[in-house]
């Protein structure tokens, strides 16, 4: 007993169990989201089908945005369901995939924003604030990753 006691606290068998147990929880979630996105597809899909048979409804005026909106939130969905399989994968998260997860569910606020917002200015300008600096952001993780790509020393190279 005292020996199992000690192996439990034992930093890297904990350490293991720790990211065993990572892992399986990520397995969980992948499999939960899978579920999700599959019932948000069908889900669109009958919406879509709802609005293009509806006549008062038309396609570019009323009922194009709630569409934008479900297909923006289902590619969010795709987005964070691959940053857990490159979690799986890696084992570690990937920074620009998050960003550009972000960036996109911005996008989608601002394209689902319901004009009739009481003073809309401080949310427009929080927003405006926030896609600027995730963008700034994730422009300076691609150069990082490009840089630390980049093959050195090669015949082209000039520096």
């Amino acid at each position: 007993m005292r020996r199992l006691v000690s192996s439990i606290f034992d930093d890297r068998h904990f350490l293991d169990l720790l990211g065993r147990f990572e892992r399986m929880l990520a397995r969980v979630l992948a499999v939960a989201l899978g579920v999700v996105i599959v019932v948000a597809t069908v889900h669109l899909l009958v919406h879509m089908a709802q609005v293009v048979h509806r006549t008062e409804d038309n396609l570019m005026g009323n009922g194009l945005i709630p569409l934008l909106g479900e297909l923006l939130t289902l590619l969010i969905a795709i987005e964070v369901l691959e940053n857990i399989t490159a979690y799986l994968r890696r084992h570690t998260i990937q920074l620009e995939l998050v960003l550009a997860t972000a960036l996109t569910a911005l996008a989608r606020k601002v394209i689902v924003l319901k004009p009739d917002i009481e003073d809309p200015a401080p949310l427009i300008v929080a927003l405006g604030a926030a896609i600027v600096f995730l963008s700034a952001g994730y422009w300076m993780v691609r150069k990082a990753h490009d840089q630390t790509t980049k093959p050195h020393g090669g015949p082209n190279d000039h520096h």
